[in-house]
């Protein structure tokens, strides 16, 4: 009996056929304020461990929105989940092993200590989030400072100097809805979120 009549070269023998499996969405939790470098350093451990062929985007979950500082307009990304990233990947023990021990990362989300993959929906709207279309300004939120039931100021227009309690923030339109006392009565404005100051 020849032995090598049977034999198979070793990488055809791991047991897993790479087009069979298909990535899934997990999401980890990291160090807060690292997202950025966290997902760098994942990839770079994933590519010196040549596990390229089982990773797909690495993702910290952004959106554009605009700010005023010094009355000018800037749009800037916030995180949608600090502390969060999101990874495609295919679960094995060598990729399991990649990400736990990749510096900053903590843990899979999931539970009793079972990665659990993300619903196809939250997928999409995680994902479309990251890649907005580029000519698209309307998903761009405007950053407002003040929060429902803070007591603010007006600072200009026809109610100058009045007070009163923010009731709804319309983040869009960069719009805030006050409520304040006119001639005994509580009464909503809508106003331009630059338009009050905290009291």
């Amino acid at each position: 009996m020849d032995l090598n009549e049977d034999a198979q070269p070793l990488e055809d023998f791991s047991g897993e056929d790479d087009s069979a499996v298909e990535k899934q969405w997990f999401i980890l939790k990291v160090q807060s304020n690292r997202e950025k470098s966290i997902c760098d350093a994942l990839s770079r451990r994933v590519s010196v461990a040549g596990l390229d062929r089982y990773f797909g985007e690495v993702i910290v979950p952004t959106e554009d929105v605009a700010e005023y500082k010094g009355g000018k307009r800037r749009v800037v990304k916030r995180k949608l989940y600090p502390g969060y990233i999101v990874v495609n990947m295919v679960l094995n023990d060598d990729t399991w092993f990649v990400v736990r021990e990749t510096p900053g990362i903590g843990d899979f989300t999931g539970a009793a200590g079972q990665p659990a993959p993300m619903l196809p929906e939250e997928v999409e709207r995680i994902v479309k989030a990251a890649h907005p279309e580029e000519d698209s300004s309307e998903s761009i939120k405007t950053a407002i400072p003040f929060k429902l039931g803070d007591r603010v100021r007006i600072k200009e227009g026809t109610f100058e100097n009045f007070e009163g309690d923010v009731e709804g923030i319309d983040e869009a339109n960069g719009r805030v809805t006050v409520m304040i006392n006119i001639f005994g009565r509580s009464t909503p404005v809508e106003l331009e979120h630059w338009q009050i100051e905290p009291v």
